[in-house]
């Protein structure tokens, strides 16, 4: 198995966790080092952006 089929990728078309670049690459987030992170790779963009947009916030102020 090579490195990057060591790695874990959420699809959010079908809401699938799978390990490896199974899925098309438009339709895969990650990679994610293990099956939990990504089965929260919704949760972690959701903090993300938001910290994203706090910054910009915070930077145009």
């Amino acid at each position: 198995m090579s490195a990057d089929e060591n790695q874990w990728y959420y699809c959010p078309s079908d809401h699938s966790v799978r390990q490896g670049k199974e899925a098309p690459a438009l339709d895969r987030m990650g990679p994610y080092p293990d099956r939990a992170s990504a089965e929260h790779a919704l949760e972690t963009a959701k903090a993300r952006n938001e910290a994203a947009d706090a910054a910009d916030r915070e930077w145009n102020d």
